[in-house]
């Protein structure tokens, strides 16, 4: 026994001066003298400043809102406020794909940049495979620059970061925003990439945005200084040597503006014209609240009062009659198990749409929410799990193009009773409430408020509903587009592997990472 031991303590010294010596040899940039950068404000100067300025002093102290509830009006809105602009360009976000609508935006802010905009572009490393070439070559063009969130320092392969500075490198910026000249701010659940826009490929992400001008957008640009200006930021050119392959990335855009679904993009609403020709009238003008996560939170040190979650809790403890959530990845753990059955049991009506097992992407995320579903049946919580190959019926127009097969919640918002929603980038489960920085608008909104109930009320009808029945047993049930109810007495679509693994998987204590 005495020899194991001193084989084991042996074996941790190694380790851990293994860790010290990569630690060494892969150092974090100094960043300890840089000067901070912050957002320009809004200015008549600009068209957009002019337009947007003119509508939100007829609203003094509010927000005006715009839901972007489609994919490809999205995409469209985030492409016009780019072209439009001619002041400056901050986005912020978690995934940025080299696909299609990825090189067009980036297309697309290339060219502000050009035209004298200052563009600053926020990307979470972990978002960022395969883009290292473009994101050094676009880095060196006048007025565009890139930082990366929590960056690994081993560019290949890049997630050996992880083996020496796990604990940093496993705390992610999930946020996502997009700002234009100071006057107009989308925020939402969608990365960057064709899945989140529904712009082809098998794979769909059903999600929603907002666009707001108004009292809201100097507090997002503050948001944004805040983390752009953290100690968990390092510019590109500090991580990624060597000036990248601007040429190659010119022949990518070329293949982009060529691709088909171009044409669908051309076609789709653009929300920004309209709001410009209606001014005021196209807005919806509320009471908006930006809740956002301390950027400190990156660094693991966060006070209670600097999470996002604390304000969360309180929001959501004020719910008087029902509370609709749709989440991607539900992993309540136990706190928000308790939270979410206690309002059940006290007479609210609560209603949580998830993904099934088919729609995931993610087993052990599942896996952890399994663990809880039960007890929220129990409570009296109704369930919803999209299926994959959900398909739309007439009157669900607001759900976008989630026909298509292989669709996937990716959304995540809620409804408190007949007023408040929350549109933004939390998932409830652990890694937004603890490790993954996030942000969002809660908007008092009665219209908005129906509208996400009927959202909600289209998602049933493409869900399965699991129940207990009365001798305790769960069960699944599927409504088909001919309005017959089919029963399941397994999980829908789980191989005899996909079970073993959720139950090995709720046995482990791996719930704080999900």
């Amino acid at each position: 026994m005495k020899r194991f031991l001193k084989s084991l303590i042996s074996l941790a010294l190694l380790l851990l001066l293994a860790i010290l010596a990569l630690r060494l040899m892969f150092p974090l940039p100094d960043i300890s003298n840089r000067t901070p950068s912050n957002a320009f404000p809004a200015d008549r100067v600009s068209s957009m400043g002019t337009a947007f300025l003119r509508a939100a002093e007829q609203h003094p102290g509010k927000t005006g809102v715009i839901v972007l509830p489609n994919g490809l009006d999205a995409l469209n809105a985030r492409l016009s406020l780019a072209a439009r602009a001619e002041i400056s360009i901050d986005a912020q976000y978690y995934i940025w794909h080299d696909d299609v609508t990825g090189r067009l935006l980036l297309s697309t802010l290339l060219k502000a940049a050009e035209r004298g905009v200052r563009v600053r572009l926020l990307l979470d490393d972990n978002g960022v495979p395969g883009l290292d070439s473009t994101l050094a070559a676009i880095n060196e063009r006048p007025n565009f620059e890139i930082r990366l969130f929590n960056p690994s320092t081993v560019r290949r392969p890049k997630m050996m970061g992880y083996t020496f500075d796990f604990f940093r490198m496993n705390r992610r910026m999930h946020n996502k925003s997009f700002i234009v000249d100071g006057t107009a701010a989308i925020i939402g659940g969608r990365n960057i990439g064709d899945p989140y826009f529904l712009a082809g490929g098998e794979l769909t992400f059903l999600d929603m945005d907002v666009l707001g001008v108004g009292a809201v957008v100097p507090e997002t640009q503050q948001s944004f200084d805040q983390y752009w200006n953290s100690v968990s930021v390092f510019e590109v050119e500090s991580i990624i040597k060597g000036s990248g392959d601007f040429d190659g990335f010119l022949s990518r855009i070329a293949e982009a503006e060529a691709a088909p679904v171009n044409e669908d993009i051309r076609t789709a609403r653009d929300a920004i014209a309209t709001a410009r020709a209606e001014g005021e009238k196209a807005f919806e003008w509320t009471d908006v609240q930006l809740i956002v996560d301390d950027p400190i939170k990156g660094t693991g040190t966060a006070e209670e009062d600097q999470l996002m979650i604390s304000q969360l809790r309180i929001i959501l403890g004020d719910v008087d009659a029902q509370l609709n959530l749709i989440t991607a990845y539900f992993v309540p753990a136990y706190t928000a198990t308790a939270l979410f059955s206690e309002l059940a049991q006290s007479g609210r009506k609560v209603r949580i749409a998830t993904n099934s097992l088919q729609s995931t992407d993610v087993l052990m995320v599942h896996a952890g929410y399994t663990k809880h579903r039960r007890e929220l049946l129990e409570a009296g919580v109704k369930l919803f799990e999209l299926k994959s190959s959900a398909t739309t019926t007439s009157g669900q127009s607001e759900l976008g193009r989630i026909g298509l097969s292989g669709a996937s919640l990716h959304g995540k918002t809620f409804t408190i009773d007949d007023s408040r929603v929350f549109i933004g980038s939390f998932n409830f489960d652990p890694r937004s409430a603890f490790l993954n920085c996030e942000m969002g608008f809660l908007i008092n909104s009665p219209t908005m408020a129906a509208e996400a109930w009927r959202y909600f009320d289209g998602l049933e009808t493409l869900s399965y509903r699991p129940e207990l029945t009365p001798e305790n047993r769960m069960v699944w049930h599927e409504t088909r587009p001919d309005g017959q109810i089919v029963t399941y007495q397994e999980e829908p679509g789980a191989t005899w592997f996909q079970q073993v693994a959720i139950v090995i998987i709720g046995l482990l204590p791996v719930e704080w990472l999900l």
